[in-house]
């Protein structure tokens, strides 16, 4: 006998069952709160940071931007995420990781345990491929953490170093003597020490975050995204040693003008400074690009 069913009924039985684009949110919500129980002496620690210490004021942005990115893209996630309990050993290790770092007293290893932790429950309850697809808004949940201390020693005195230098020649430039030993400038008026928050230090992880998050919402391409990336250090060297020829020139008019609440006007004026020097790297970026493309097309009519 022929095959009676609808048609319709028919092919849709025939066709290979359709794959579910999407992740448990309930899950992900109820083992998230749970980490946050988990590790909330460390979160706490780290919102004490960011509203106390300078160079991580950005901190309170990291964790909403990751989430909007992800809630942005959440209609491309990828087909056929399952499960995977191999996530769990990554959630084992990271509290592993949390009892040595607060034992030891190291907080970025205590820190770090929590973004380890969160990749185990991600992993274990969409596989590998969510992990993939998650990896821009996860690394930038990096940028939530100090850079440890051993790391900061080592960065910050060299950048001191290169920031008076830079401060010196500009100075010299412009007419007015300056003495420069190590890290100190010597001038008529004062003597100017550049500290570490003149090193760039301080505005470079900032800046690096920032200019993160301006690639991907308004650049498409990759190559430009990474330069935008990578500009940001030397904008943050160079503004910052900006930052201290202007306190040598201000010194020269009225030395008060170097302290206090005028010192910390010049500290966002640079950072606006280098954010400004951020967009002129994109613009040009993309006009070096347009002049290169007109040429080979022009090249190709000839």
């Amino acid at each position: 006998m022929g095959d009676r069913r609808p048609p319709e009924l028919a092919a849709e039985e025939a066709s290979p069952p359709q794959q579910v684009r999407t992740i448990p949110w309930g899950a992900v919500a109820w083992y998230a709160l749970l980490l946050v129980a988990l590790y909330a002496p460390v979160l706490a620690r780290m919102a004490y940071e960011w509203a106390t210490v300078e160079e991580m004021g950005h901190g309170f942005l990291v964790f909403p931007v990751a989430g909007y990115i992800v809630w942005r893209r959440r209609h491309e996630l990828p087909m056929g995420l399952r499960p995977d309990a191999r996530g769990l050993l990554l959630v084992v290790w990271g509290f592993i990781q949390l009892v040595l770092g607060t034992a030891g007293a190291d907080f970025f290893v205590a820190r770090t345990a929590f973004l380890v932790s969160l990749a185990g429950v991600l992993w274990s309850l969409g596989g590998r491929e969510l992990l993939r697809w998650l990896a821009f808004p996860f690394f930038l949940l990096l940028f939530s953490i100090r850079i440890p201390l051993f790391i900061y020693s080592q960065i910050t005195l060299p950048l001191q170093l290169l920031a008076s230098r830079i401060a010196e020649f500009g100075l010299t430039l412009l007419g007015i003597p300056v003495l420069r030993e190590g890290n100190i400038l010597e001038l008529a008026s004062q003597r100017l020490s550049v500290v570490e928050a003149c090193s760039g230090i301080r505005s470079l992880v900032s800046l690096m975050f920032v200019a993160l998050v301006y690639g991907y919402f308004f650049e498409r391409r990759r190559w430009v995204r990474a330069v935008l990336a990578l500009a940001a250090a030397p904008l943050a060297i160079v503004t910052n040693s900006g930052r201290v020829m202007m306190t040598g020139i201000l010194s020269e008019y009225n030395p008060a003008l170097t302290r206090g609440l005028f010192h910390d006007i010049e500290g966002w004026l640079v950072f606006l400074a280098a954010l400004a020097g951020l967009l002129l790297t994109h613009r040009l970026l993309t006009a070096v690009e347009r002049r290169l493309r007109q040429g080979r097309n022009a090249s190709v009519l000839a």
